[in-house]
């Protein structure tokens, strides 16, 4: 929300806005552009009949005061996802739908566009190197690119946000079950992709991954005459590099992991409907880095690793703990990962976890107690994540500290470490963890 309101307040909008708590980065960003509230917290009073619309974010609950009092004055009231499709309801919107991947495949489409000097609109879900911001708006750029979340829309809009976009082409990166508080049962998750494939107009593009089961039948259901199906392509790992071929020329990636190669896939057929070359986007592309917390480099040297990722959904789990121990086949992978989400704190989704870390050569799972307590559900066990996972060799952790401290105390030469979360392990800061062991924790001889 606070990368919108930046976008608009350079597009020459006056904004303003409210929050009951502001983090950093967020905090000092909206006071760069004059825009941090005066005080924190929900108030009545300044919500005003003057106002041209009141933007919701899903932060807010039907009973906010100011949703309350904009209700009563009859102000144009959008969501996020509403406001975004109205100003870019007149440009070719490509949106990046699936369980997994969303954020990356979104990512490399606009590195490959800004690369060129396409110009385009965008909503990202992470920060891009050489981009000032995760929303951009204008009025004469020609496509908007879209990741396209299946979360709800809004407190008062039950709908999936990727629905209200409305894509002209629209990408499925993959599916596996999740947010089981919206979509209680597997088959109505998979729904919610069926009614975005069907949106796609036939004159537009539906991209899905033919290596994922359930796009492929949704796919076969939607019978879109302009269906791309896309795979693996061919590749080679080298001293930690990854290399494909194209046209008989040997291209290094800066990413690594098959899962970023299928989301490269994805990215190139994107970027054919936006008249982009294969060639193009081979010569852009070895320049992308990454996402922000997608599989991002911490510290490293020539004998251990450190990296940090969004990942916590149990595919997301299995897709960068293969990535991180194909490519570094020499060195041992120590795995941590914090159940943070509703969906992963909940029992009975738990089971979903089976066998996601088999391929770490020790794995840790940590979880706070007060982080289930919070989001008012029953308490989960030890035990619980010992049998959900399925491996003997885990480590179960609930104090953070204690998990980091082991962290600490481990030698560190020829293995590499890989922290996944969608928060943070209570506050960890990754630099200095990462100094910690590589530079400290251990001696080559």
């Amino acid at each position: 929300m606070h990368n919108l309101a930046i976008s608009l307040k350079k597009k020459g909008y006056a904004v303003s806005g409210s929050d009951d708590e502001i983090f950093e980065p967020s905090k000092t960003r909206l006071a760069n552009y004059g825009i941090l509230p005066a005080v924190i917290g929900w108030d009545a009073d300044r919500i005003t009949p003057d106002l041209d619309a009141v933007i919701l974010g899903m932060h807010a609950r039907e009973d906010n005061p100011e949703l309350l009092k904009s209700k009563e004055l009859g102000l144009k009231i959008y969501s996020y996802p509403e406001f975004l499709y109205e100003q870019s309801k007149h440009k070719k919107r490509i949106v990046i739908g699936g369980s997994h991947g969303k954020t990356t495949i979104t990512s490399m489409i606009l590195h490959v566009l800004n690369y060129h000097k396409i110009p385009c609109d965008y909503m990202v879900g992470a920060q891009l190197e050489g981009f000032e911001v995760m929303v951009k708006l204008t009025e004469d750029a020609p496509f908007m690119v879209i990741e396209g979340d299946e979360y709800l829309t809004s407190p008062i809009d039950r709908r999936p946000k990727f629905h209200v976009y409305r894509p002209d082409i629209g990408i499925i990166s993959g599916i596996a079950w999740d947010h089981i508080n919206v979509f209680p049962t597997f088959e109505n998750y998979v729904e919610q992709f069926q009614i975005f494939a069907d949106m796609i107009p036939d004159e537009g593009t539906f991209i899905y991954c033919k290596e994922d089961e359930n796009c492929c039948k949704i796919a076969e259901k939607r019978n879109h005459p302009q269906a791309v199906g896309y795979e693996l392509p061919a590749y080679e790992i080298e001293n930690h590099t990854y290399y494909i071929t194209d046209n008989g020329n040997r291209i290094p990636l800066q990413l690594f992991g098959k899962h970023n190669l299928l989301n490269m896939n994805a990215a190139r057929f994107a970027c054919q409907t936006m008249g982009v070359s294969d060639a193009q986007f081979y010569e852009a592309i070895q320049r992308f880095k990454g996402a922000s917390k997608r599989l991002e480099l911490v510290r490293g040297n020539e004998y251990c690793a450190v990296y940090k990722d969004f990942a916590h959904s149990p595919s997301k789990l299995l897709a960068t703990i293969d990535a991180v121990k194909d490519t570094f086949a020499d060195r041992q992978l120590i795995a941590c990962v914090e159940l943070h989400t509703f969906s992963s704190l909940t029992a009975e989704f738990l089971q979903e976890y089976k066998d996601t870390m088999n391929k770490a050569d020790e794995a840790f799972v940590y979880f706070n107690p007060h982080t289930i307590a919070h989001k008012k559900l029953p308490p989960i066990t030890e035990e619980m994540i010992y049998k959900a996972f399925n491996n003997k060799h885990i480590r179960v952790f609930q104090d953070s500290k204690f998990l980091l401290d082991v962290l600490r105390s481990m030698d560190w030469k020829n293995k590499n470490l890989l922290l996944m979360s969608s928060g943070n392990f209570d506050g960890v800061d990754y630099e200095m963890l990462a100094d910690e062991i590589i530079m400290n924790k251990f001696t080559v001889k």
